[in-house]
């Protein structure tokens, strides 16, 4: 269990307004969703916000959308009315959003907003006729001034692989922010490696490498910089999907420490619940929970600290359908 599950503290995550049930959409309408409300706000302490209503559009209000061509920034206008502009009311309300947020720990969007859609958004031609498609405009903004925050739409949230590499992402940065950047050193930095080191094996094995090689000298390197390096290069991997491949290849790792720990026969148990998994015969939650249980009789303390065997609310049951 995390830290802060433990306690019964709950996670700040961001939210599209609409998300939430508040009548903020053009026609005054909302989007709510049951399992943000019903299941995730246990867990998250979940802040709305509406880009297009803090930019001073009204509700009821004219739909927007994105306009442009395919090797420019789309701008954000009117679908009535393209002299209705809000593209900088949008970049500034954003900017000012990241200013006073950076305490969010990830942030759960509407889909196909012109505004908050995460991707596969339309992009019209100047000329009325669907272009190609984008990001929304305050997605943008976010990727742009705080690329590292997990980011998601609500509707891929019912994709069971998408839900719990979302949710992994948000329970790694709050320990990042709260055991690394609260008090920054090299020390932290490296003890975030330790710690995570499985879990960044399955979702990007290559990244894993990088960043050993690029800590065993971080300490050359000015603090702030070989911090911002890492939490980039680590958040991408992590944005990568773990597979059952790669579950695989970390779930060996693991019991490769308590290979003389435990007898022949229970050995290859565990190996028979991998190899299982790994034949898509049954989920990840099997032969996580066996090797959890060996691991806490007989692991070491490094083993047993890995984040990669707990990195979310078991409660949640997001291993349960992967």
């Amino acid at each position: 269990m995390t830290e802060r599950a433990a306690r019964g503290e709950r996670i700040p995550v961001g939210i599209s307004a609409c998300l939430t049930g508040e009548p903020v959409r053009y026609n005054g309408g909302h989007k709510r969703s049951r399992y943000c409300l019903e299941v995730l706000q246990e867990r998250f302490a979940l802040e709305p916000f509406c880009p297009e209503l803090a930019a001073g559009l009204g509700v009821p209000r004219e739909p927007i959308r994105l306009v442009g061509l395919h090797d420019e920034t789309p701008r954000v206008l009117g679908t009535q009315d393209p002299s209705l502009d809000v593209t900088e009311r949008l970049e500034e309300v954003s900017e000012a959003f990241v200013a006073g947020h950076r305490h969010l720990r990830g942030f759960i969007l509407m889909k196909g907003s012109p505004s908050c859609g995460l991707e596969r958004v339309k992009v019209y031609h100047p000329n009325g006729m669907p272009s190609h498609s984008d990001a929304g405009a305050f997605v943008r903004a976010l990727r742009r001034h705080f690329p590292e925050l997990p980011l998601e739409e609500e509707a891929r949230l019912n994709d069971a692989v998408l839900r719990e590499n979302f949710i992994t992402r948000v329970y790694a940065f709050d320990d990042w922010k709260r055991r690394v950047e609260a008090t920054p050193s090299y020390h932290a930095l490296l003890q975030f490696h330790r710690r995570q080191k499985y879990l960044l094996m399955a979702h990007h094995v290559e990244t894993y490498r990088e960043l050993g090689r690029y800590l065993a000298d971080a300490s050359k390197r000015p603090l702030a910089e070989a911090m911002a390096h890492y939490l980039q290069r680590f958040m991408a991997a992590l944005g990568r999907p773990a597979t059952r491949k790669s579950h695989t290849n970390a779930l060996l790792h693991v019991l490769g420490y308590l290979k003389q720990a435990v007898d022949g026969e229970t050995r290859q148990d565990l190996l028979a619940a991998i190899e299982d998994y790994r034949l898509g015969h049954v989920h990840l939650v099997v032969p996580i929970r066996l090797l959890t249980h060996y691991v806490k009789r007989h692991g070491s303390d490094y083993i047993r600290e890995q984040t990669y065997l707990d990195p979310h609310p078991y409660e949640l049951g997001l291993r349960n359908a992967i």
